[in-house]
Protein backbone atom coordinates (compact mmCIF):
# COMPACT_ATOMS: atom_id res chain seq x y z
CA UNK A 1 0.00 0.00 0.00
CA UNK A 2 1.14 3.38 -0.67
CA UNK A 3 1.08 6.63 1.55
CA UNK A 4 -1.65 9.21 0.18
CA UNK A 5 0.75 11.71 1.14
CA UNK A 6 4.09 10.77 0.19
CA UNK A 7 3.86 8.11 -2.34
CA UNK A 8 5.97 5.97 -0.68
CA UNK A 9 4.98 2.20 0.24
CA UNK A 10 6.29 2.39 4.15
CA UNK A 11 2.65 2.28 5.18
CA UNK A 12 1.89 -0.36 8.20
CA UNK A 13 -1.20 -1.24 10.35
CA UNK A 14 -0.75 0.90 13.38
CA UNK A 15 -3.98 -0.76 15.15
CA UNK A 16 -7.02 -2.40 14.07
CA UNK A 17 -10.73 -1.52 15.85
CA UNK A 18 -10.83 -3.84 19.38
CA UNK A 19 -14.15 -5.44 17.43
CA UNK A 20 -15.84 -6.97 15.25
CA UNK A 21 -12.53 -5.89 12.33
CA UNK A 22 -14.53 -2.87 11.59
CA UNK A 23 -11.51 -0.37 10.35
CA UNK A 24 -7.73 -0.35 10.61
CA UNK A 25 -5.44 2.87 11.13
CA UNK A 26 -2.66 3.07 8.73
CA UNK A 27 0.40 4.93 9.08
CA UNK A 28 3.47 5.91 7.07
CA UNK A 29 6.95 5.23 8.69
CA UNK A 30 8.23 7.96 6.23
CA UNK A 31 6.30 11.08 6.62
CA UNK A 32 4.04 9.55 9.57
CA UNK A 33 0.71 10.30 7.54
CA UNK A 34 -2.24 8.14 9.34
CA UNK A 35 -5.81 6.94 8.51
CA UNK A 36 -8.31 5.33 9.04
CA UNK A 37 -9.86 2.40 6.53
CA UNK A 38 -13.03 3.89 7.01
CA UNK A 39 -12.43 7.62 5.29
CA UNK A 40 -12.30 8.76 1.78
CA UNK A 41 -8.55 9.98 1.15
CA UNK A 42 -7.57 13.26 -0.57
CA UNK A 43 -4.72 14.52 0.25
CA UNK A 44 -4.67 18.09 -1.20
CA UNK A 45 -1.78 18.85 -3.64
CA UNK A 46 -0.12 21.54 -1.11
CA UNK A 47 -0.24 19.01 1.73
CA UNK A 48 1.80 16.41 -0.64
CA UNK A 49 5.23 15.80 0.16
CA UNK A 50 8.28 14.75 -2.42
CA UNK A 51 10.17 11.95 -0.43
CA UNK A 52 14.05 13.86 -0.86
CA UNK A 53 12.41 16.83 1.14
CA UNK A 54 11.44 14.84 4.15
CA UNK A 55 14.38 14.60 5.91
CA UNK A 56 15.02 18.20 5.34
CA UNK A 57 11.49 19.20 7.46
CA UNK A 58 11.32 21.02 9.97
CA UNK A 59 10.54 18.37 13.35
CA UNK A 60 7.54 19.09 15.80
CA UNK A 61 9.00 19.57 19.39
CA UNK A 62 8.56 16.95 21.84
CA UNK A 63 5.88 17.37 24.36
CA UNK A 64 7.50 18.15 27.58
CA UNK A 65 7.08 15.98 30.77
CA UNK A 66 4.43 16.65 32.91
CA UNK A 67 4.87 18.51 35.76
CA UNK A 68 4.92 16.85 39.67
CA UNK A 69 3.14 18.49 42.74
Amino acid sequence: MKCHRCDLDTVRVMTKSPVGNEWEVYVCDTCHYSWRSTEDIHVHDVFKLKADSIPGLQQIPPIPPLKTK
